[in-house]
Formats: C-alpha cells, sequence, structure tokens
C-alpha cells in the first residue's frame, strides 16, 4: 500500500475520520485506530467505535493498492504536525511509514482484519437543505443529556408533525424544541431516536455543505454530505412525552435584547461558583441579574427590558441559561415564566419555529 496526498487534506480527512474512533477499553484494539483503503487515486478512511461510524474519502496519487489501520490521535497529530505539501504514506511489514520533506514517521500498525465491517446505507434516500439541517442541530442537540446511563436522553427525537419534521432534546433540565416546516422525512406519526453525539458530529462536516441525505433503516440512520458518510445505530426505547411539559400559556412576559442578555449573563456568571445559579429579578422597568457565591463575593447587573406581569425573582442554571439564549434566533429573546418554580420558556420575538423550556432552580 503506497499513495502521496496533500497533508491539509489528508489532514482533515483522518481528523474526520477519526472524531469516531473508539476511545474507551475493552472494545477491538482496531476500533481505536482509523482504517484507511486505498483504491486507485481514491483513498478511503473509516473511523468506529460501532455505534458511530464516520466514512470520509480523499482524492490522492495511487501507487498501490492496500488496507491498514493506523492508530487514531497518533496519525492524526503526525499529519498535523508535518510540513504543508506533499505527504507519502507507505506501508512496510507491519509498519505505516508516513514522510513529508525531511520529516519521517514510522508506526506500528492495528489488526486491519479486526476492524468491523463497515455499515452500508439502508432506506430511501431524502435530500434536506444542510444549512436550515446545520442551524437546527445546533439549536436542539446542546439540550441532550451527556450522560451515557440514561441512553434515551442522550438522543435526539426526530419526529414528523404535519408542518414537517420536528427534532426534540431534553436532558430532564431543560428542552429544546426546532421545527423545520415543509421537510418532509418520516410518515405521519413516525418518529426516530438519534444519538445526540452522531449529529454533534453530522453538524461539524454541514458548514460548508448545500444538501445532505439522509437514509433511514430499522436500527440505523446514515447521513451522507459530499464526502463524508456519518452511520449511527438509533436508539431504542420511549422518548418522554415532551408535549405535556410545554404549558400552553404564560401570565408573565420578558422581551430583552438577546446580545445585551447574554453578555450580561457572562459577566455576572463569573460569581456564579460551585452551581450557583444566576437570580434574575424581573420588574416593569427590566430585570436585574445576581450571582452570590459566599466566601467568594456577588456580582449584579441591571438591563432594560420590557416585563408584562408579576414581579418576582426567577434563578436559573448560568450554563443552561446562556446555551438557550445562544440558540433562540433574532435580536431580542422572549422569556415567558410561570411562577419561580415551573419551567420557563425561551422564544423568538417573531416565528414558533423554536423554544427552549428552561427548569428554574429553587434557591431561599
Amino acid at each position: 500500500m503506497k499513495f502521496r496526498a496533500e497533508r491539509d487534506a489528508l489532514l482533515d480527512a483522518l481528523a474526520t475520520a477519526a472524531r469516531a474512533a473508539a476511545t474507551r477499553g475493552g472494545a477491538l484494539p482496531a476500533l481505536s485506530g482509523v482504517r484507511l483503503e486505498a483504491r486507485g487515486d481514491v483513498l478511503h478512511l473509516a473511523g468506529s467505535d460501532l455505534d458511530l461510524t464516520v466514512q470520509v474519502e480523499v482524492a490522492v496519487a495511487g501507487i498501490d493498492d492496500g488496507v491498514c489501520v493506523i492508530p487514531a490521535r497518533l496519525g492524526t497529530d503526525i499529519v498535523r504536525a508535518l510540513e504543508p505539501g506533499a505527504v507519502t504514506f507507505e506501508l512496510v511489514g507491519g509498519e505505516a511509514q508516513i514522510s513529508a520533506g525531511r520529516s519521517q514517521f514510522t508506526v506500528r500498525v492495528l489488526p486491519a482484519e479486526e476492524f468491523l465491517r463497515l455499515p452500508e446505507p439502508a432506506g430511501d434516500a431524502v435530500t434536506l437543505d444542510a444549512a436550515a439541517l446545520a442551524a437546527a442541530l445546533n439549536q436542539v442537540v446542546r439540550a441532550a443529556s451527556k450522560d451515557d446511563a440514561r441512553p434515551i436522553l442522550a438522543g435526539v427525537l426526530m419526529t414528523a408533525e404535519p408542518a414537517g419534521l420536528r427534532l426534540v432534546a431534553t436532558d430532564s433540565y431543560r428542552l429544546a424544541m426546532r421545527d423545520l416546516p415543509g421537510t418532509t422525512l418520516l410518515v405521519e406519526g413516525q418518529h426516530v431516536l438519534v444519538p445526540a453525539r452522531a449529529l454533534g458530529e453530522l453538524g461539524r462536516v454541514l458548514s460548508n455543505a448545500e444538501q445532505v441525505t439522509l437514509r433511514l433503516g430499522h436500527d440505523q440512520a446514515s447521513f451522507e454530505v459530499a464526502s463524508v458518510r456519518v452511520t449511527t445505530r438509533l436508539i431504542e426505547g420511549e422518548f418522554p412525552n415532551y408535549r405535556q411539559l410545554v404549558p400552553s400559556g404564560y401570565p408573565n412576559r420578558l422581551v430583552v435584547g438577546k446580545a445585551p442578555l447574554l453578555d450580561a449573563v457572562r459577566r455576572v456568571k463569573l460569581l456564579a461558583r460551585e452551581a450557583t445559579p444566576v437570580r434574575m429579578a424581573l420588574r416593569p422597568d427590566g430585570i436585574e441579574l445576581t450571582a452570590v457565591t459566599h466566601d467568594v463575593g456577588q456580582a449584579r447587573e441591571d438591563l432594560d427590558a420590557k416585563y408584562e406581569g408579576t414581579e418576582m425573582v426567577v434563578a436559573f442554571n448560568p450554563e443552561f441559561l446562556i446555551d438557550g439564549i445562544e440558540a433562540t434566533p433574532g435580536d431580542e429573546v422572549v422569556l415567558e415564566t410561570l411562577d419561580a418554580l415551573k419551567p420557563a420558556t425561551l422564544r423568538p420575538t417573531e416565528g414558533t419555529d423554536f423554544l427552549y423550556l428552561l427548569m428554574p432552580v429553587r434557591v431561599s
């Protein structure tokens, strides 16, 4: 096996595939690597941890066809460290020789026969607008749980609504919901639960794409974006009934500039140590943000805002609050509350396609 490639193109492909490589003990040793297969002038790369597989193709100058598996992180770090320009990769016995300019590295390869059989896409192909899907994923994936012990909450629900496709994620402390009107991906009443990690990786490769092709099988989903294919197992189980969590109406409504609120919360958060919440005093003439950490200090900031409703003080986890503000589109955000202890929602001032629900923190 031997080929030559431009460093930047090879690095981009390696780094993309390596993000799916297994990082935990117990997996097959080969799954901690990236599989490289040279066929003519195309190099096929793949990384997988059994649940998530990322495959990439990149043009190279092929010399000898072949297959090998190199350590994912080490291989990526080596190529990144090389000078820009041509990189030569050659498999000699049980070692990969990677060279560019005056630099040469020799790395022992992993057993290629232990690498899993790469999944083939299943199901009918549906084409989606890449920019719209990328924006929706950026808004929703952040609300999914990162705790693998709760796999249902570590997924994003994709469900068919009369108007189009809906994406929902929750970690039980907050919930994000985004509608994509006119996007017909599932039949009416159908829903699938896709791992948030896989959608996060998909979001990384959607940035410069125009379209993404999705195929849904009975137990897997695959997304194709240009030369990259992301395949993931679907999560089995029943997603929580999110509809009952969203109140039908709110008596209290705050409208405030998005950028000023985001900046103020970030400043006040500097004194929110050890899970200290940020308190928000809602008043007709504006809002006051405070954070108090005993033995450290306190921060306070006033903001102009429009508020209609009962004066109250409501407290939020600052990280979750920042996530919700960042995800809300537009120049202003609407915060609606029932009282200081029931779920509040963040929405844009225009449109109904996005909602971020946030549980307040109980404070004395």
